[in-house]
């Protein structure tokens, strides 16, 4: 059988160069014997402070560009996949939360960074507050966007089911994504990770926390307390956290609504107030919910138009 040829030079079929998955860099390094992948930021940033964003539960970074992608000219801004997630290696110790903590910073101490704002969704967030708790003087600022573990996720079956309902509040694109990293990830991964994440005391170390942290709720997220029973636990004590709530949104905010999650980042760096853009439509509003004593106060005469 002949072998196909291209129809412009009748020889043997080009390789069309692979489009590239993002816009950010895509690189490798080894870290303890393991080859980690990573995306950074192709060109200088016009702020030289670090962003790093911090995946979720069973997935890679992939699902997290759509934001990191329309902030990553602005901060120098990395989004790895942590050892056994992704196209990363594995390794055995890594399917607990302190665990993943420390490999977060064991990847900043090989890019030489000494500190960072960390961004995270859903589990990423318990990692990053685990990360502030062992390296408070290496994490700047702390964005965690749709916060998932603890006592309202467990049992499994009631977690499944709260999956199974955030599943067609998705967009539909989220599924090419996250199954590719599901299936990659692996039933007995899953299981052990499961219960190391609904045992991890976010709540209690968020609220011990003392940077300037945002919380972002999506107002359909079945896998969290509604926004003003956060609010009510949150007010229970003094602390550093923003808490606000994007209606028409889900769980995986960092994917489906990336301009909105990108717009509160960059108000929250700033330290203005959270406040929509008038350009949204209609069914998209971002407005505050709890605003802890010892959060930095809004800049006066600031606006977010």
């Amino acid at each position: 059988m002949s072998s196909p040829t291209s129809p412009s030079t009748g020889g043997p079929p080009r390789k069309l160069p692979r489009r590239p998955a993002s816009a950010l860099a895509e690189k490798w390094t080894r870290i303890d014997d393991v080859d980690v992948f990573y995306r950074e930021s192709p060109r200088p940033a016009t702020d030289p402070r670090v962003m790093v964003h911090v995946h979720g539960f069973g997935l890679s970074g992939r699902y997290l560009l759509p934001t990191a992608e329309r902030l990553a000219d602005e901060f120098h801004t990395y989004v790895p996949d942590l050892p056994g997630f992704g196209r990363s290696g594995r390794r055995r110790d890594m399917l607990d939360i302190p665990d993943l903590a420390h490999a977060t910073a064991d990847f900043l101490d090989d890019r030489g960074v000494e500190k960072a704002t960390l961004v995270g969704n859903s589990m990423g967030c318990p990692v990053i507050i685990e990360f502030a708790h062992h390296y408070p003087e290496r994490i700047d600022r702390a964005l965690l966007v749709s916060p998932a573990g603890g006592l309202y996720n467990q049992p499994l079956r009631r977690a499944v089911g709260q999956l199974s309902k955030d599943a067609p509040r998705e967009p539909t694109r989220m599924a090419r994504v996250a199954v590719p990293d599901y299936v990659r990830f692996g039933v007995p991964s899953t299981m052990r990770l499961f219960r190391a994440l609904t045992t991890y005391p976010s709540l209690q170390r968020l609220l011990e926390m003392r940077i300037p942290t945002l919380v972002v709720l999506g107002e359909r997220d079945p896998l969290l307390p509604h926004a003003h029973r956060v609010d009510e636990i949150a007010s229970q004590t003094d602390s550093h956290v923003l808490v606000v709530l994007l209606e028409g949104a889900a769980h995986a905010i960092n994917f489906s609504h990336p301009e909105q999650l990108a717009h509160a980042i960059r108000l929250f760096m700033e330290d203005k107030p959270i406040e929509n853009d008038p350009q949204w439509p209609g069914h998209l509003r971002l407005y505050e919910v709890h605003r802890g004593k010892h959060h930095p106060p809004k800049k006066s005469g600031d606006t977010a138009g």
